[in-house]
């Protein structure tokens, strides 16, 4: 399958994003994103990805308004199985908005913690803007030691926190690595980073601690969509978060930071 140039014009991207199944026809089928939309309707804190969404948000329907808006799936509530859809314009502009906060933390030299639960696919994404946002000035925070969340250990690699158990990088949904992190720094008289760029729980979790978080997010986990539309997570980027090859992502990667007037780092 032919990859784009290094750094691929918008068009070039959406292009690429459909060819890879990274956006458009995805994977994730109809009935498991509703049946998500379902669960985070009912209560179900596992699908809230770390934030405290109350009761503002009890009616499937209204999440799936605000999934079909900000991410793309199809808005027809009686289409309840087969294909659902990424709509790859909204991946490049929430791609834009990112590349938007990650060029001010880059002016401010900010301090940056990059998390991922899914270190399968998204792991060299992450890496890849931490390298380019140290370059650029940016502090790329580094987490304390010896932090045990959900039967696991956290801990960085290549400059990303990650949830380790049985010797494996783990995916994972859950806030309780970030809130081990928070926490830790917090012991140690740390101060908390000025920005996160992380996914699922990591990002919902900084979020909800008045962070400011920036995420991507599969079409099947809706609360980050929701922290964007609410105000508590700054940028959500919806995509396929586990595509066949995470070779796949690399112009996506490169697009961002070039949009954020970023050097690509070896």
């Amino acid at each position: 399958m032919p990859i784009p140039s290094p750094v691929p014009s918008r068009t070039e991207l959406i292009k690429h994003l459909v060819r890879t199944r990274i956006a458009g026809d995805v994977a994730t089928p109809r009935d498991n994103n509703l049946s998500h939309y379902r669960k985070l309707a009912n209560g179900d804190r596992h699908y809230w990805l770390g934030l405290e969404l109350g009761d503002r948000w009890t009616d499937e329907q209204d999440v799936l308004a605000v999934m079909a808006e900000r991410c793309g799936v199809v808005d027809d509530p009686e289409h309840r199985t087969g294909q659902d859809t990424i709509d790859p314009e909204l991946t490049a502009d929430a791609l834009d908005r990112m590349a938007t906060v990650l060029r001010k933390a880059a002016e401010g030299g900010q301090r940056v913690l990059f998390a991922t639960g899914h270190p399968g696919g998204l792991l060299d994404v992450h890496r890849s803007v931490a390298a380019a946002l140290r370059a650029a000035g940016c502090e790329i925070m580094v987490i304390p030691p010896g932090l045990r969340a959900d039967e696991g250990y956290v801990f960085q690699f290549c400059d990303v926190a990650v949830l380790e158990r049985g010797a494996t990088l783990w995916h994972t949904h859950s806030p309780e690595p970030m809130a081990a992190i928070l926490d830790g720094l917090e012991r140690e008289g740390r101060p908390r980073p000025d920005l996160v760029v992380a996914d699922h729980g990591w990002t919902g979790c900084a979020g909800q601690r008045g962070i400011d978080a920036v995420g991507f997010a599969d079409c099947n986990d809706p609360a980050l969509f929701i922290g964007e539309a609410e105000g508590t997570v700054a940028v959500t980027v919806p995509l396929d978060d586990h595509v066949v090859d995470p070779r796949f992502y690399d112009p996506l990667t490169a697009y961002l930071i070039d949009a954020a007037g970023l050097t690509a780092q070896p």
